[in-house]
Parts: C-alpha cells; structure tokens; sequence
C-alpha cells in the first residue's frame, strides 16, 4: 500500500520559539514538528544558533534548522499571520480566549487549510513569553496538567502541540498494517476436514461425542476469521501431527486422553 501524503496545508501553520536558551531544545523541537508534518520554524532571538548541538538533537530534522526564520522580534516573527496562538501554562490576566490544543486545533486546521497563515508561539524555557509577547497574539493555549506539578520541557510541549495538530488532520495508519488476505469460506471448510480427519486418526474422538465437538469446533475457526496463511499454517501442523502419530503410536490409555 502506498504512503499517504501529508497535507500540505499544513505548511501554514509556523511554530515560533520565542528567545529559546538552549540550541539542544531547537533540535529536538525540529525533530517533533517534522514527525509531525510541519515545516516552517522561527526563532525569535535565539541565544545559541546555528549551534551543533542543535543538529545532533534534531536527527534527521536538520533540514528544517537550515530553513529556519531567525527574526529579532516576535512581531516579525508574526508577520502576515491571521491567529497566532500563545502557549501559556500561568494564569493571565487577560481577555483573550484561553483553550486546550485539542480544542483549538479543529479551527487552526480548518483555517490553515483555507490559506491563512497560523502560528503558535512557545516562549523561553525558564521564563515563559512575556506579557508584551502574549498580547501579540490573539489566542491562548495551555496544555493541561498535573496542577501539582506541571513541567514541561520546551520540545516536549511542541511535540504535545503538533501531535494534536497532525491527529486531527484525518491522515490515515493503513499503510502501517500488514496486508492480509483473509481465507475463504472453502479453505476454512477444508481445514476444519482435515481437522476432524487428524482428531480422528489419533483417537481423540474416543469416548467423545465426535458430531458435537466437530459443530464447536467449525464454530470456533469460522468466529475467527482466519487469513489464508494461517489456514495453511495450521494444516502444515497438523500434518506433522499426523506423522508423529503415525511414527510412536500412543498407548490404548493415553489416546482418548
């Protein structure tokens, strides 16, 4: 089955990290948002980049540290974005509407995907945004915690964020799963023969009502729907069953056991 693509939409949407300290943090942040399908990063006055560090901790996401919009203020940062959503973890003072990712990200996408600019701005690592830096957006974000202890790494709360982002685009895990070709109705038919055949050719039936236990039997093997190589895996063993018995006959005691 062939990958399905990532929405391109998706590449309106930019993820801001607003005076990061640490270039590792940067890494790992490019590293969540590519798994996730995004793109577009913006570092508004970084502390340490371009920085090695930055790159061992993106593994494989580098590409997008190469691309990265490195601006002075967070108002470049924003610049031609319609919603640009604040990631907060503290009580404000403010008006502005404060949401769940889960509960934002319907009307980002929905946005996005019309063709307008998102972004969503995560602040330092120690500090958090500023209260200047929150009112340049015009909506609030808090992932939701443990009230007693809530401590979220930067990477860690972008990855929470894009993951939301991404779960609610409708992209499909089927060319994840094994292909599987289910067995017909004949095979399962012939298998449970070749069952009753083996049952009886090593004496189980013995002292067995053979009919009811042949009914339960094809009940249970329909129930299960079996693929086609498992019906040839369970006919190979019986098989082999089959030639045991015959190679080291059980004892008349020991076959209705």
């Amino acid at each position: 089955m062939n990958k399905p693509e990532v929405p391109d939409f998706l590449k309106n949407i930019r993820i801001v990290l607003a005076r990061p300290s640490h270039p590792g943090n940067i890494g790992s942040a490019a590293r969540a948002m590519k798994t996730m399908g995004l793109s577009r990063l913006v570092l508004v006055s970084p502390k340490c980049f371009p920085d090695p560090e930055a790159v061992t901790l993106a593994s494989g996401a580098a590409d997008l540290l190469d691309n990265a919009l490195v601006v002075e203020t967070l108002s470049e940062a924003l610049a031609g974005v319609s919603i640009a959503c604040a990631l907060t973890s503290r009580r404000r003072e403010l008006s502005t509407p404060l949401s769940t990712p889960r509960e934002v990200t319907p009307e980002l996408l929905s946005r996005a995907a019309s063709g307008e600019q998102i972004a969503i701005v995560f602040g330092n690592e120690t500090f958090g945004l500023s209260i200047e830096e929150v009112e340049c957006c015009n909506r609030l974000i808090t992932i939701p915690g443990n009230p007693d202890y809530f401590s979220l790494n930067l990477a860690m709360a972008v990855q929470v964020v894009t993951y939301e982002l991404f779960s609610q685009t409708g992209f499909k895990v089927d060319h994840l799963r094994e292909e599987r070709e289910p067995a017909t109705l004949d095979e399962v038919e012939g298998f449970c023969r070749h069952l009753d055949d083996t049952m009886q050719h090593i004496g189980y039936f013995r002292r067995r009502n053979s009919d009811r236990l042949k009914r339960r039997m094809r009940t249970l093997f329909n129930r299960a729907a079996l693929q086609r190589e498992e019906v040839d895996i369970l006919r190979g063993f019986l098989k082999q069953v089959q030639r045991a018995h015959d190679g080291a006959a059980l004892p008349d005691d020991s076959a209705g056991a």
